[in-house]
């Protein structure tokens, strides 16, 4: 039986006022603040998992690939750093051909509210979206290594995040993620300031094209992980980002464990 839904993702309306995302703090009463107007659009989402070919990082700008873990408790911060940081790592450096990864960022996220509160997670970010702009790319590089920024920025670099279940099988709140060859760059993406309570960054909306391509990957489990291409500085063709979102799974069962996820964000290098 075909996985395909038909549900809402909720767009930005266009405006001659610059959006602005505020970043929730951690806990249970996290949830997505955003300065500008949010319209639900009804899509069809396709099970990428009945794709043929299936999905890569340079063509859709997304992909799955099975990953055991060594981490036996992903909200334990001494595993993520000891352990996890590495493994992701090491698998975005397979999977891209890298020859650096260095990992930046984790974010831990859950749909229910008391399992934020327990753990002080954050809330699935419900809105299409990208993390950088080309802007935001340059100065999160320039933040995080500053002493190589000037010489990494002279080569292609691009940012993955991988992101997994570290609970059940993800069925309630799962990615939307859009085929990177059916967004225009030009027309789609819109330019916004992302507030948080350490810093100013920058990331992208998406306003409603009908052309857009959206899949899922069905009942992620805890050994695979989804990597997702956010910025790429290559301008030869190949996806340099692939929008995504959270989105309510209308067929999730009534009794579907919440959803429970991480998701890590690396640079990877190229010579």
């Amino acid at each position: 039986m075909s996985k395909t839904i038909q549900t809402e993702l909720g767009y930005l309306v266009p405006s001659d006022k610059r959006p602005v995302y505020f970043a929730s703090q951690a806990g249970a009463e996290a949830q997505l603040d955003i300065a500008a107007k949010i319209e639900p659009q009804t899509v069809t989402i396709a099970d990428a998992r009945e794709k043929s070919p299936t999905p890569t990082l340079d063509k859709e700008g997304f992909a799955l690939v099975d990953h055991v873990s060594s981490v036996t408790d992903f909200y334990d911060d001494d595993q993520i750093r000891d352990i996890y940081q590495r493994e992701a790592a090491a698998l975005v450096q397979e999977i891209t051909g890298a020859s650096k990864v260095v990992v930046f960022d984790n974010t831990r996220r859950s749909d229910a509210k008391a399992i934020r509160g327990e753990r002080s997670t954050r809330e699935p970010s419900a809105v299409v979206h990208n993390d950088y702009t080309d802007a935001s790319a340059e100065k999160r590089l320039r933040d995080i290594l500053p002493d190589e920024a000037d010489e990494r920025l002279q080569h292609r670099f691009a940012i993955i995040n991988v992101w997994r279940s570290i609970g059940g099988p993800v069925l309630t709140t799962p990615l939307a993620l859009c085929d990177a060859s059916s967004v225009n760059d030009d027309t789609d993406l819109v330019a916004t300031e992302r507030r948080a309570k350490d810093r100013i960054g920058e990331l992208q909306l998406v306003t409603w094209n009908p052309e857009h391509r959206w899949y899922w990957f069905s009942g992620m489990v805890k050994n695979e992980a989804a990597l997702i291409k956010t910025f790429d500085s290559a301008v030869d063709g190949r996806a340099r980002r692939s929008i995504h979102t959270a989105f309510k799974n209308p067929r999730a069962p009534a009794d579907a464990v919440p959803r429970e996820s991480i998701e890590t964000r690396t640079f990877a290098f190229f010579d």
